[in-house]
């Protein structure tokens, strides 16, 4: 199902002439906050874990998760309908609260 009222530049990024996806606008100000935060300290934890394959592996699975949740990866959210992206989104921040054990 497209979303024909987005238009690209509501999509995409381009920094430094590389195209960006931009997060779900659509998802709830709090729920991005959350997802943001871990993507942050995944990033944070893989610049950390240098020379550690697993705590890379780790950490590069917490920023997937939280890319996936923002839809800055996996599906094109503007192709899904809201209710499913917003699904994704939740079940992203719970998958990653669950890695914080």
């Amino acid at each position: 199902m497209a979303n024909d009222s987005v238009s690209d530049d509501d999509r995409w990024l381009i920094i430094n002439g590389r195209r960006w996806r931009r997060t779900d606008p659509s998802l709830p100000a709090d729920l991005v906050s959350a997802l943001t935060s871990h993507l942050g300290r995944g990033r944070s934890g893989v610049r950390r874990a240098k020379g550690d394959p697993d705590a890379t592996s780790e950490a590069r699975r917490r920023v997937d998760l939280a890319k996936h949740g923002l839809g800055e990866r996996g599906p094109y959210w503007w192709d899904e309908p809201e209710v499913e992206r917003l699904r994704r989104a939740r079940q992203a921040l719970r998958e990653l609260e669950e890695l914080e054990g």
